[in-house]
């Protein structure tokens, strides 16, 4: 009898047949994505995802994702220039790409802190039926006044308790979907009500968590789907998939109940110079002159638009206020210790002689890039994939069109090659796609 390989960290036994699972994400905000290339189309028109979808649904794509925000990102009270605003709520969005695609699943970003949450399943329902079956709903949170204050609840939520809460909304959720009468009388949720809404093919929307907190993994542990990532590196996500298989496990599913899609950018080329220079020219465009000023504004919190980005720190000194996490940004990392931050930032300009813009090149994380030949990214995700540390990818398009038809064209062939891909849909719901179990409703499990 042959003996089974199993990761000495994980358990999990090697699988020469697993197949990769791959989802697409616009979170709409940030560097990740060079949407102000002339080449680019508009990233708030319908037409664009409408492109972007179908390309991914002829990928045999299991989901495209649309993050969402409660408020534009702004910088020292105006529209942060370099972010996209405008685009229609995801909801709304996907089921217009619902009419249009036959197959991909439709994943919304959606927030549990400040959507009520009976409204909330109700439209995520709705989306599942429009879909037959198709939509997901990845469940985010959020603690700033900032983004409260566009809300009743002003500057809701303490930031402790936001995983809390959406753990609450989350159940409150899968009950309502389930058929069974709705009833929450917590501090946090206040609800009372029962669905009625036809089920879709897939039972209720397949849920995705992002949070990589312990709150967050907990989150995901007892009631998500799939979760997305930070670890990608094959040690981190051994680990990762060890902490978050024996949490599941301690909340009654199967350790491998939910599926673990990290987060990457990727980047191709024809050799793997090719796909370094490619690197250098995103991460150059992520870092523009631009964006590196208002990087810093954030920290001087002064107008800095006089200053040249590829020229010295600004020679004044910043405000003493602490960042304000009411801006919103996702660059900031830490809310206290600015002036130390600033000063140490200093030191390393001088030491290095970095202009500006290096100096926020050089301090600012890291992408997850997956860089090189497709080839090459195939061999690395498939010992990823097979060793079953992770389950798939999600990938983020540093191009909407450039990077989604390479992604098609180049990396889809080289996968069902190497025969870790699928060659054609085999399931017509998202929770089919990705080989989750069928969910059934309060009637069928009365019956």
């Amino acid at each position: 009898m042959a003996t089974i390989d199993r990761h000495p960290d994980t358990g999990a036994a090697y699988d020469e047949n697993a197949q990769i699972h791959l989802g697409v994400f616009y979170p709409g905000i940030g560097a990740q994505t060079v949407w102000e290339d002339p080449n680019a189309p508009d990233q708030v028109a319908t037409d664009t995802f409408v492109e972007v979808a179908q390309t991914l649904e002829r990928g045999l794509f299991d989901a495209f994702f649309l993050g969402d925000g409660q408020r534009v990102r702004e910088n020292r009270g105006a529209i942060l220039s370099t972010d996209i605003a405008g685009r229609p709520d995801a909801i709304v969005q996907l089921s217009a790409l619902a009419a249009v695609t036959d197959r991909i699943g439709l994943v919304a970003t959606q927030n549990a802190t400040y959507n009520l949450p009976v409204e909330l399943a109700r439209r995520l329902a709705s989306l599942d039926a429009l879909s037959e079956g198709r939509a997901g709903w990845n469940i985010v949170t959020t603690d700033n006044a900032w983004t409260g204050e566009n809300f009743r609840r002003g500057g809701w939520l303490e930031h402790e308790r936001r995983y809390e809460r959406a753990t609450q909304v989350v159940a409150l959720a899968k009950q309502y979907w389930s058929g069974e009468p709705v009833a929450s009388h917590t501090d946090l949720v206040e609800a009372a009500s029962q669905n009625s809404l036809p089920q879709s093919a897939q039972g209720r929307p397949v849920l995705f968590q992002a949070g990589d907190s312990s709150g967050g993994r907990d989150l995901a542990a007892r009631h998500a789907d799939v979760v997305f990532s930070a670890n990608h590196a094959f040690d981190d996500a051994v680990a990762y998939a060890r902490d978050l298989r024996a949490r599941t496990a301690a909340y009654g599913r199967a350790a491998d109940a939910v599926k673990i899609l990290p987060g990457v950018t990727v980047v191709l080329g024809d050799t793997a110079g090719e796909a370094e220079e490619k690197v250098r020219w995103l991460r150059g465009n992520a870092h523009n002159g631009v964006r590196a000023i208002a990087f810093l504004e954030h920290y001087w919190g002064k107008d800095l638009s006089s200053y040249d980005p590829e020229g010295p720190l600004p020679d004044i000194d910043p405000v003493d206020e602490e960042l304000d996490p009411s801006r919103g940004t996702l660059a900031i990392s830490a809310r206290t210790g600015k002036l130390e931050q600033i000063a140490q930032w200093r030191k390393l300009a001088e030491d290095k002689s970095l202009s500006i813009r290096e100096l926020v090149l050089e301090v600012s994380p890291a992408s997850r890039f997956h860089s090189g030949t497709p080839a090459a990214v195939v061999d690395r995700w498939a010992d990823l994939v097979r060793h079953r540390v992770v389950d798939g990818f999600n990938i983020n398009p540093y191009h909407v069109r450039d990077s989604v038809n390479d992604l098609v064209d180049k990396l889809v062939p080289a996968l069902q090659e190497r025969g870790v891909y699928r060659t054609e849909y085999t399931a017509t719901t998202l929770r089919g796609h990705l080989g989750l179990e069928e969910q059934t409703t309060a009637k069928e499990k009365a019956s």
